[in-house]
């Protein structure tokens, strides 16, 4: 019997090889097959499968049993599972915006997926100062399709109770309640703080009780509400782009919660390759054009969603009381409002917390390294203090741009 049947173990590049050759049904027997580890995430190990031959290629993602960032973060490999799940649901309903999944395994705990080569991370694309004129469309499409289709707006309330037990994510949540919620709020000792900008942290944050109260509210909303099934770690390192085309990986974060938690984290990840161009780009033409540039695709993405929204929200709803004159704009509101709110989350937590993004971890100078992170931590806090003020494209621009002009 195949060692790959019997139990689980962690694969290095010879044993993923080898499990391409024994296991899939995809290269030919005379394939000249190679493989590379290519994860540069916090989580899992990810290998491509080439056949020098014809050129065919695909990925084997594997979940090991602890987070790559810290040893001490002990995570379930059953997210393997679950981001298969969630690759399947969201591939029909987002119409090919995720990779093609091939296989999940078990006994392994990993997934087979298309490989997607000829697109470049986003992350990266945007610190390069790229520009995607499609990408507000396309992933406004992708966060409609997937987020109101899978709420008690639109499908059954019993199918949708058991799609909740089947993401029932507890591990990965927690990691989520821990780094996002309530470790960026105080001086933990998980937290990695730039010393520049500690003083400032102390003050406007791990001393300010108005500010910590909203985060507990914003915590026990997130722990409660079933709203949507989430991708629920949609930053810029989650979205592979080409001039025409997106695709939305990793979304082993999945479970049902406020929909406005995939729409924010896109929002503030935009927000810190704003603040990187800020700082890292010289040439004030250059610079001027392409902050404009994303300051138009941050409009675009909150104002397309709202119209994209309604539209489907008419065309799709099933739910009786939900097509109440009103109810509509009610629960718009609140998406909105929860955007706002994790949008300042993800803001902070990625420059006080562990896990940091390239964007505002690669700017060189110090002083504008620390002028870019006080101007994320300031934003930050007023999306979630003003929350309920903030609707509109524009209304989140202008937070950051006040940010900029206060710093």
């Amino acid at each position: 019997m195949s060692r790959f049947k019997s139990k689980y173990f962690t694969m290095e590049e010879a044993d993923a090889l080898e499990y391409a050759a024994a296991e899939l049904d995809f290269f030919s027997k005379e394939a000249e097959l190679s493989c590379s580890e290519i994860g540069d995430g916090n989580l899992n190990y990810v290998f491509k499968i080439a056949d020098a031959k014809t050129g065919k290629s695909l990925i084997i993602k594997q979940a090991g049993p602890c987070a790559r960032i810290d040893e001490t973060i002990k995570v379930s490999p059953d997210r393997n599972r679950i981001e298969s799940d969630i690759l399947k649901i969201q591939y029909e309903l987002s119409e090919g915006l995720v990779p093609e999944l091939y296989k999940y395994d078990e006994i392994m705990n990993c997934c087979v997926m298309e490989d997607l080569s000829d697109y470049t991370i986003l992350r990266k694309a945007l610190i390069e100062h790229k520009k995607f004129p499609h990408f507000a469309e396309q992933i406004t499409d992708f966060l409609v399709k997937t987020l109101l289709l899978t709420s008690d707006v639109v499908i059954n309330h019993k199918g949708k109770k058991d799609l909740v037990k089947n993401f029932i994510n507890p591990e990965l949540c927690e990691i989520t309640e821990d780094l996002v919620y309530t470790e960026p709020f105080f001086n933990c000792n998980r937290n990695d703080v730039f010393e520049p900008t500690r003083p400032f942290a102390e003050k406007e944050f791990w001393n300010n009780e108005e500010l910590l109260l909203e985060t507990a509210k914003l915590k026990f909303e997130f722990l409660t509400n079933a709203q949507a099934l989430l991708h629920g770690d949609l930053h810029t390192g989650s979205i592979f782009v080409k001039e025409d085309s997106i695709k939305v990986i990793d979304p082993e974060f999945a479970f049902f919660g406020p929909a406005g938690y995939d729409i924010g984290n896109v929002i503030a990840n935009l927000i810190f390759a704003y603040e990187n161009a800020e700082a890292a780009i010289e040439d004030k033409a250059s610079k001027e054009d392409y902050k404009n540039y994303l300051e138009a695709t941050i409009v675009k993405i909150i104002d397309l969603f709202i119209q994209k929204f309604n539209k489907t929200y008419d065309e799709k709803v099933r739910e009786r009381v939900a097509t109440y004159k009103g109810f509509k704009e009610y629960y718009l509101d609140s998406i909105i409002r929860d955007t706002s709110a994790v949008t300042g989350l993800e803001l902070v937590r990625r420059i006080l917390g562990m896990a940091h993004v390239k964007d505002i971890t690669g700017i060189e100078d110090i002083d504008k390294r620390a002028r870019a992170e006080k101007i994320c931590l300031l934003a930050g806090k007023n999306f979630i203090l003003n929350r309920k003020e903030i609707k509109t494209g524009k209304d989140f621009i202008q937070v950051v741009r006040n940010a900029e002009s206060s710093i």
